[in-house]
């Protein structure tokens, strides 16, 4: 018996997606296309029904903004939405910046793809040299996180990921999907990762082959003991969601020309 649902996405499409770079903790808004998956979300949303009490999102602009023009096309603009750091996109350290497919030519598919997609590789740390570093440090948004800004991290695995963002989860979400609330969480590819992990108990081997395409909302259906009552949901067009999720695959290999 479903007694709780909740819908978690990665924002719609952001300008570094587009160029095929590892953005991570750089502040982009989204692209035209992004704002139109954003869109598109909200239209589906509303079309099956969803009535949402609370939004949760990280404290980047894609993902605000993503949850700003969902509710927007739901007209739910009135519902209250919580921001933390804790559900970033995984800070990918010295890699910030970088393109995908040039990496994938440079160190090969293989070490691109344990970089991007597996549990408990960090890449190397970013460094005061790096050109995103002032950037990200000297955000504002990070001066009044719950924790110091020397604390913040300089590089995560996934499953780095995950345990700055149980207790957040445990201590925010948890208690608001208990009392009722129907709950959108617009966070980010690894974010929603590490998450689905926890929810549904995916082994390290396997969370490497799980992958997120912008802009799709996901369902859960949860017990009292939040447990999940089935695998994950898509919801849209399944041939198309397909189509997208191997773009996203394709983001980590070296480009047919270049081979």
């Amino acid at each position: 018996m479903v007694k709780y649902r909740l819908v978690l996405l990665r924002h719609g499409e952001g300008a570094w997606n587009k160029e095929n770079r590892f953005c991570s903790w750089v502040d982009q808004k989204l692209s035209s296309d992004g704002i139109k998956e954003a869109q598109n979300c909200g239209k589906h949303l509303k079309a099956l029904g969803f009535e949402f009490d609370l939004v949760f999102t990280s404290v980047l602009s894609r993902s605000i903004q993503t949850a700003w023009l969902i509710l927007e096309e739901m007209s739910q603009e009135w519902v209250p939405i919580q921001s933390s750091w804790r559900l970033n996109e995984r800070h990918y350290g010295a890699l910030i910046g970088l393109n995908r497919a040039e990496m994938a030519l440079n160190h090969g598919e293989e070490q691109v793809k344990i970089w991007r997609r597996s549990y408990d590789v960090t890449p190397p740390p970013i460094t005061e040299s790096h050109p995103y570093y002032e950037e990200i440090y000297n955000d504002r948004r990070y001066k009044c996180s719950d924790v110091s800004q020397d604390n913040l991290p300089k590089a995560e695995s996934l499953k780095d990921v995950l345990d700055r963002l149980l207790p957040y989860w445990n201590e925010k979400i948890v208690p608001e999907l208990r009392s009722g609330k129907m709950i959108l969480i617009s966070a980010h590819g690894n974010s929603s990762r590490a998450l689905l992990k926890h929810v549904e108990g995916i082994s390290d081997e396997d969370i490497i082959n799980v992958t997120l395409p912008t802009g799709v909302p996901i369902l859960l259906e949860l017990d009292e003991n939040l447990h999940p009552l089935g695998p994950h949901q898509f919801l849209g067009d399944q041939e198309a969601i397909q189509a997208a999720i191997k773009k996203v695959e394709d983001q980590g290999k070296v480009k047919s020309a270049e081979k």
